[in-house]
């Protein structure tokens, strides 16, 4: 006999507990399964996000910058160390720790909301029946929902010419497990997740870490200025990015990593010591449904749904990885709450428009909102007013002052429609754009709020008065573009 349910969410990512915990706020009879089980072989919650992506790489993030500044930056402010040495066994006993108490959290939060969680794998039937495969158990459980919310997330893609071998090629997840600082480090792709992994080892003591990027430009996805600049500073802080290097044959021999690539110089041959695939990821629905159910999957596996999450099936919601758009967590999330509001029968919808997307290296990458190559190609007359942080007093009393800001207005409305930042923090000053396009404002909106001095933000201010040639702390002219 089947056990019923308000709705089923099948997933506990960021998409799929979130979904979860807002069904039952709202009301809803709600169950979430999950089939993660971590390092200890344990069922956890939290997905892909919490337990071997966004959380333990921002750790270890954060722990190899830290490192970064005793060695090289905390005499620039008198204070002087010495004898600084690595405990790399502690540095990721700490990042497991973290994620450990995020994931606790989300059981608790389960609780506390009356979640039902069920371990295990689970696959849509036709008529809104799930069948999960149970962890640890031979019996199958059988469910029925009035609604279903399908959250299964996704999974690094992984290349036939370059197999993962135990930890000397490894993907995205592996790469966060190293026990020892890989002196020559390979990364084939130089997106987020490339930049990001080879930043804490870089950081933490590789003596070379090369990027095999097979697109002709860096960052593609990314406003040009900003990808421009980015490229210059991770080249300066050594990081060895190689673009339109395709992978041509890898082999391993004893510990060691033969890689063959070849690019507009030519064949070339390199070894290292550990190998990252970061090349992207693909959408966890191989087997998600049955046949019979009839849900309608693309051409490269994406489920199809509407722009309110609605698959093919009535009342069957798909949100997160697992449909169209980038890949976020955040995005994920608020699928997750839109499909739960409709459910319950309140009005919702994600704004698409304003989806903030960052790169957490040092320094930050931010932006939301439309290129200036999206623009241009668009024929949308704009205005650019570009701020750097070498301006910004609360930028040099941190001893931070790489890259800008730059916010992009429609010439004939004012209106924010873009918004693109490099340098300290930008992953929160994001947030005022995001804000600011969501209410639909202006740049003389900013221009018009007051800002704390000193403080970063004030740039996101002196870039919207830029817009309109009135910044205050750069020379005339010099933060103003007009298409």
């Amino acid at each position: 006999m089947a056990d019923q349910f308000d709705v089923v969410v099948i997933g506990g990512g960021p998409a799929g507990y979130v979904a979860a915990i807002r069904c039952a706020q709202l009301g809803l009879n709600t169950a979430c399964v999950d089939q993660w089980i971590n390092t200890r072989s344990k069922p956890v919650l939290g997905g892909t996000c919490l337990n071997v992506g966004c959380i333990p790489s921002k750790s270890l993030l954060e722990s190899s910058e830290r490192f970064t500044q005793a060695q090289h930056e905390l005499a620039d402010h008198g204070i002087k160390v010495s004898g600084i040495k690595l405990d790399l066994s502690v540095m990721q006993a700490r990042k497991e720790r973290v994620v450990q108490d995020l994931t606790q959290g989300i059981e608790q939060l389960f609780k506390a909301n009356g979640v039902t969680w069920v371990q295990g794998r689970a696959q849509l039937q036709a008529g809104k029946q799930i069948t999960v495969r149970q962890t640890g158990k031979k019996t199958i459980r059988n469910l029925v929902a009035g609604h279903i919310i399908l959250a299964p997330g996704s999974s690094p893609i992984q290349l036939g010419s370059v197999p993962l071998q135990g930890d000397t090629v490894v993907d995205s997840s592996g790469a966060l497990e190293f026990r020892e600082v890989p002196k020559r480090l390979g990364i084939i792709g130089a997106g987020v997740i490339g930049l990001e992994l080879g930043s804490v080892w870089q950081r933490l003591g590789a003596e070379k870490v090369t990027l095999l990027e097979a697109q002709d430009t860096f960052l593609p996805f990314a406003d040009e200025q900003l990808a421009k600049d980015a490229q210059r500073i991770f080249t300066k802080q050594g990081l060895d990015i190689q673009l339109g290097s395709r992978v041509t044959a890898c082999t391993v021999k004893g510990k060691k990593v033969e890689l063959s690539y070849q690019n507009g110089d030519g064949e070339h041959q390199a070894q290292f010591d550990k190998l990252i695939v970061a090349v992207g990821r693909h959408a966890n629905t191989h087997g998600l449904a049955a046949d019979e159910a009839g849900l309608l999957l693309d051409e490269w596996g994406f489920i199809h749904v509407d722009e309110q999450c609605l698959t093919n099936l009535p009342g069957v919601y798909a949100v997160g990885d697992a449909v169209r758009g980038p890949m976020l967590a955040h995005k994920g999330s608020e699928e997750g709450v839109m499909a739960a509001e409709l459910i319950a029968g309140h009005v919702a919808h994600v704004n698409y428009d304003t989806v903030p997307s960052v790169i957490y290296t040092h320094p930050e990458i931010a932006w939301v909102g439309e290129t200036e190559q999206a623009l241009r190609a668009g024929g949308i007359d704009y205005r650019s007013g570009v701020f750097p942080f070498a301006a910004s007093g609360r930028a040099r009393a941190l001893g931070d002052t790489g890259g800008f800001v730059k916010l992009l207005a429609d010439a004939k409305t004012d209106r924010l429609l873009g918004a693109h930042m490099i340098g300290p923090q930008c992953s929160e000053l994001i947030a005022e754009a995001v804000i600011a396009m969501q209410l639909g404002g202006s740049a003389e909106d900013i221009a018009l709020t007051m800002f704390a001095h000193p403080a970063l933000s004030e740039s996101v201010h002196e870039a919207a008065l830029a817009i309109h040639g009135r910044a205050i702390h750069i020379a005339p002219g010099k933060g103003t573009l007009l298409n």
